[in-house]
């Protein structure tokens, strides 16, 4: 039998006999870079999440395996290089196809920006880094914390990028999803890593036939965590508030390349007029820059039709349109026309390069090889209300701001909705749409309210407040998602307390580490 004790005893054999070569750093590295690039399938669109406990598990395994600090940092680095790299290889789409970057420069670019991901694994590598083997402490304090802290440093510092955390890959199916209300996408993140860390116990136990002890204790660690985030998911946090709201969401579908062009200006009003004009919700939602024209310039005619068919269906249009100051200033935002008094939402968390040049006196020269429209917009209020619109109070994130959830609970617990508009036909037909589904479904869950999401190429969809899909539109199609969201009153620990928890238990983690290499320096703890 495949799966006998025999067979299972001839197997640790071979890789006993095999140790000398998997003790080499090159190799070391290429299993890492390997390891990362597997990865990536646990995250949307293969969303196989079971899939990064296994890989993270096996890096942790390869970090107590490290013949130094150097070592260890080097197999981190080669781990996110292999994770990046084919996680976010459609920044090469945004930046060559659509950007107008050379393909040799857009390469290079592409390239760098991995490579400056590929830090923080390296550092949490750097930083785990010690004597003793894959002890207790070591894998269940000190790696995952580092994990996550990395995660959450790459969050927030030049502005952050906080895509593909842990997290993201246990969103909605996973019972450790059931985390997202309490400690956010990084709490999810902390989860998913102890359990890496008890799998990478449970195989050192294995491979060096260590007692019963040595097994059953990953065993129940795994089995806790599991079933603490299935209860939590049976969790109501929230209340529905009045009756659904009927919506229209509208996928216009524009390609990017005729995006801004005058010549199809027209063609892009006339289009989403004509899908307003047949639109049957109380709330209809177009994407980010719909209207591919200031807002100045727009012809005023053209915003009263729209007015006057939301006022016919009692309800209210929000439209993504650049707005320009009379000041110089230009803004992406989101206006909203109907039967509620006018409000304008003004895009806070922009993307650096492609929608302002951070320490332009450095990088001013990068304008002169992208070919970005409108590359340089002004910040709104970091603190701007929900739009109250069709009934509801309505939180806005603009495409990339739905990635920072601890930016998107400012509008709450105040806000009924949330409405993510945006374009992400930058990224072509990529991964990236799909992980920016991904991460709306976790600000779903994480503050219990529904998500409605209107794209110009896709994805949208309607996403209810425990993170599922109920309705989307194909990608690259002209859609008109017609359907109906509940609005939800009341605010889940992340959502009162933001990231501060998890931050908390990050450190609880360190210091209980640092406590017990203190007290028992020689024991395998």
């Amino acid at each position: 039998m495949p799966n006998s004790p025999k067979s299972l005893d001839q197997a640790q054999a071979v890789l006993y006999t095999m140790r000398p070569f998997f003790t080499q750093l090159p190799v070391q590295m290429a299993l890492a870079l390997v390891l990362g690039a597997l990865t990536v399938s646990g995250f949307a669109p293969d969303a196989l999440s079971f899939l990064p406990l296994f890989t993270l598990a096996a890096l942790f395994l390869l970090w107590s395996r490290a013949s130094s600090r150097k070592a260890a940092a080097y197999m981190g680095f080669a781990f996110g290089l292999g994770f990046f790299g084919a996680g976010v290889s459609w920044v090469y789409v945004s930046v060559h196809e659509f950007g107008g970057m050379s393909m040799p420069l857009a390469v290079v670019a592409t390239f760098l920006f991995c490579l400056v991901l590929s830090l923080f694994p390296a550092a949490a590598g750097l930083l785990q880094a010690g004597p003793g083997g894959l002890t207790r402490r070591r894998a269940l304090l000190l790696i995952p914390a580092l994990w996550v802290s990395m995660e959450w440093v790459r969050g927030w510092i030049l502005t952050g990028f906080p895509w593909l955390a842990l997290g993201y890959s246990q969103a909605v199916t996973s019972p450790l999803a059931g985390f997202a209300p309490l400690f956010g996408v990084y709490g999810v993140s902390l989860a998913s890593a102890l359990c890496a860390g008890a799998l990478a116990l449970l195989a050192d136990a294995r491979l060096h036939r260590r007692g019963r002890a040595a097994i059953v204790f990953p065993v129940a660690i795994l089995l806790m965590l599991v079933l603490a985030g299935s209860i939590l998911k049976q969790v109501e946090w929230v209340r529905p508030l009045g009756a659904p709201v009927t919506v229209s969401l509208l996928q216009g579908n524009i390609p990017q390349e005729m995006k801004w062009r005058e010549d199809k200006a027209k063609t892009t009003l006339d289009a989403y007029m004509a899908m307003t004009l047949a639109s049957s919700g109380r709330l209809i939602v177009l994407p980010e820059t719909a209207l591919p024209i200031f807002l100045n310039d727009l012809p005023l005619s053209y915003l009263e039709m729209l007015s006057e068919r939301a006022n016919k269906l009692g309800g209210d249009l929000l439209v993504g349109v650049p707005e320009h100051t009379g000041d110089g200033e230009y803004f992406n935002s989101v206006l909203s026309l109907g039967s509620s008094p006018v409000q304008v939402y003004r895009k806070v968390h922009l993307v650096p390069f492609g929608e302002f040049i951070p320490f332009r006196s450095l990088f001013g020269w990068i304008t002169r090889i992208l070919h970005i429209p409108l590359s340089d917009f002004s910040r709104g209020e970091t603190l701007q209300p929900p739009l109250k619109v069709a009934g509801q109070k309505v939180a806005m994130a603009i495409c990339y701001e739905d990635a920072f959830g601890e930016e998107l609970i400012n509008q709450l617990p105040a806000a009924s909705l949330l409405v993510n508009v945006s374009n992400d036909a930058w990224f072509g037909d990529t991964f990236a749409p799909w992980q920016h589904l991904q991460i709306s479904q976790m600000r779903a869950l994480e503050t219990g309210r529904t998500m409605l999401r209107a794209t110009n190429t896709g994805i949208t969809a309607i996403i209810n407040q425990r993170g599922e899909v109920l309705k989307r539109a194909q990608p690259f199609t002209t859609a008109r998602l017609e359907g109906e969201a509940q609005g939800f009153a009341g605010a889940t620990p992340y959502v009162q307390f933001g990231n501060f928890l998890v931050l908390g238990l990050l450190v609880l983690l360190l210091v209980a580490n640092w406590i017990m290499a203190k007290k028992k320096p020689g024991r395998r703890i």
